[in-house]
């Protein structure tokens, strides 16, 4: 039962983040806004369209994590712990979308820089590196983000933001002190090298996790070997491993046991021991594991194994 709770605790807590970052995010999208249309600046129209995705990003997360909190039922067993990886995936695919989008524009004006006011690009540059700066602390703020894919989306999101801002504050810098305005489109190129690769690192991340993978620092042939050096345990197949979200991994296995356990007791004390091997001996600790015991005749009218 404590268990549930800290999960559910944990779970408010993010949500009340997100929706703090959520807040803060969609001022800095309104100041950039205002401020590229005064300024005519490429770098913080970018930085407003970054806002912008990170705003719905934010959103998303939001939802995914309010979602997290529904309870399982018995047509969704996991409940809607799932909605925290589709929410990641969804803000990645969007931000990678952006990313692409700033680069085409900034090589565009590279060849043809417009006028750019750096006056008021310095003013409105400042105010979003403030708020974004909030923001990582409200994210970060007792390790929320932690081992939470969800919650480490909407701080990615915001530290791009941040770097973003830094890099508007540098080409107004520029501009004011050199007159170069290509600097604005420049800046704009820094801002999609920094949402990017970390994007698709996201990516790749949140599909592996969709793809049912192995999770990430468990080697499979290795837990076989555990497990088949375990009292009484003759073979394992149909090993399976996966993850329903970041930081809830999940594995099944048949395992055939000595015909013996099934009349002297042994088979009880068999599976106790299975599973206190999966969750005390790997660096990823395996709290829900499913075994099916078997004696070696099963395999005679069983379906081939898969692994």
């Amino acid at each position: 039962m404590s268990g549930g709770h800290s999960h559910a605790d944990g779970a408010t807590g993010n949500r009340r983040r997100l929706a703090v970052v959520l807040a803060l995010t969609a001022g800095v999208l309104a100041v950039e806004v205002v401020g590229a249309l005064v300024s005519g600046s490429l770098a913080l129209l970018a930085d407003a369209a970054h806002a912008f995705v990170d705003s719905a990003g934010l959103v998303i997360a939001l939802v995914a994590a309010t979602l997290a909190l529904r309870p399982a039922t018995a047509r969704r067993t996991w409940g809607y712990r799932r909605a925290e990886v589709l929410g990641a995936t969804l803000q990645a695919a969007v931000l990678l979308s952006v990313g692409v989008y700033v680069v085409l524009e900034a090589v565009r004006r590279l060849f043809a820089p417009p006028e750019v006011a750096a006056g008021p690009v310095l003013v409105f540059g400042i105010v979003g590196l403030v708020a974004n700066t909030i923001g990582i602390v409200v994210l970060t703020r007792g390790g929320g983000h932690a081992g939470n894919v969800n919650m480490r989306a909407a701080l990615l999101e915001v530290v791009n933001d941040t770097l973003g801002s830094l890099a508007v504050l540098t080409s107004a810098v520029v501009i004011a002190l050199t007159g170069w305005q290509r600097a604005d489109a420049v800046a704009s190129l820094v801002i999609a090298a920094l949402i990017v690769p970390r994007t698709l690192v996201l990516l790749r991340e949140t599909v592996s996790l969709l793809l049912e993978s192995t999770p990430p620092g468990l080697d499979l042939a290795d837990v076989r070997a555990h497990l088949l050096a375990l009292p009484h345990v003759l073979e394992v197949h149909d090993l399976h491993a996966s993850q329903i979200t970041s930081g809830l991994p999940v594995v099944s296995a048949h395992v055939v046991v000595e015909d013996s356990c099934f009349f002297d007791g042994h088979a009880a004390q068999a599976l106790d021991q299975l599973q206190s091997c999966l969750a005390q001996h790997f660096p990823v600790s395996i709290e829900h594991s499913t075994f099916q015991l078997e004696m070696a005749s099963h395999a005679d009218h069983e379906h081939a194994a898969h692994a």
